[in-house]
């Protein structure tokens, strides 16, 4: 078998920078190595899908770059300088947010309180040093932003918890690209919709990526993966086995480096 540095095929050269790095990522969690040296990058306005079979990484990967956990050994490099992400707090102020898949929205608040959650604005002058919330900027904001992801909601006033599953993850994915400058990690975002529901949210990605920030999708819907990204790297045993176009990939080579079948990596 040839080694990981062998080409399955080339890769698709994107003129943006690489925003966020991952090289050599270790992580054990007692006698178990979850990363064994992964390797990942994503680069501003692409879709990249991380896949990977259950206990292949994927998690814990997402977990150390998103500030969730710290690897034991590696690098991760944001915009081409080393960083520590000690805390999600601390990936949150350098523009990388996270949607996982419990969505983490307060079903009895609106959608523009929802996406202010924990970042309130406060009216200006004495009203806001007594601690008053400027509902209505936060209100005006939220409709404009919502717009311009193409998130349609029945009422900006409505309740979360009394809106469908895809308009919930819409908010909750819009909720994270309003805060982030860089990158937003996706954790199964579609999971669970209907196929009307799930396609608006992969439209509302594609919208995010079109903004020039960059998107990392987390899925094991092989077709999603190939409809809405624009690379596919892959884990295996904790670490990237495989990188492909999506355009180009077909769905054998997927399963087949998800699966150990396949297992060289582009070194491109």
């Amino acid at each position: 078998m040839t080694s990981d540095d062998s080409k399955i095929r080339p890769e698709a050269t994107g003129e943006s920078a690489v925003v966020l790095e991952a090289v050599g990522l270790v992580k054990r969690y007692g006698g178990v190595e979850a990363l064994r040296g992964a390797d990942f990058q994503v680069r501003a306005g692409e879709v990249v899908a991380l896949i990977g079979d259950n206990g292949a990484g994927k998690s814990t990967l997402v977990k150390c770059l998103s500030g969730a956990d710290q690897p034991d050994a590696g690098t991760i490099v944001l915009d081409g300088v080393p960083v520590v992400l000690n805390s999600p707090t601390a990936a949150r102020k350098l523009g990388v947010e996270t949607v996982y898949q419990d969505l983490a929205v307060a079903p009895d608040l609106d959608p523009a309180a929802n996406l202010f959650l924990g970042r309130e604005l406060v009216r200006p002058g004495l009203p806001g040093k007594l601690g008053m919330l400027d509902k209505a900027a936060m209100r005006a904001r939220a409709i404009e932003h919502f717009r311009r992801l193409g998130v349609s909601l029945p009422s900006a006033d409505v309740p979360i918890g009394a809106l469908s599953g895809g308009q919930r993850q819409s908010v909750a994915v819009a909720r994270a690209v309003l805060w982030a400058s860089k990158v937003v990690f996706l954790d199964e975002p579609t999971a669970a919709l209907g196929v009307v529901q799930r396609d608006r949210v992969l439209d509302v990605i594609r919208r995010v990526r079109d903004q020039g920030v960059a998107v990392v999708l987390i899925s094991h819907n092989m077709p999603e993966v190939r409809a809405v990204a624009d690379r596919v790297e892959v884990l295996r045993l904790g670490r990237r086995v495989a990188r492909f176009a999506a355009a180009d990939a077909t769905l054998e080579q997927l399963v087949g480096a998800m699966t150990g079948a396949l297992s060289h990596e582009d070194a491109s």
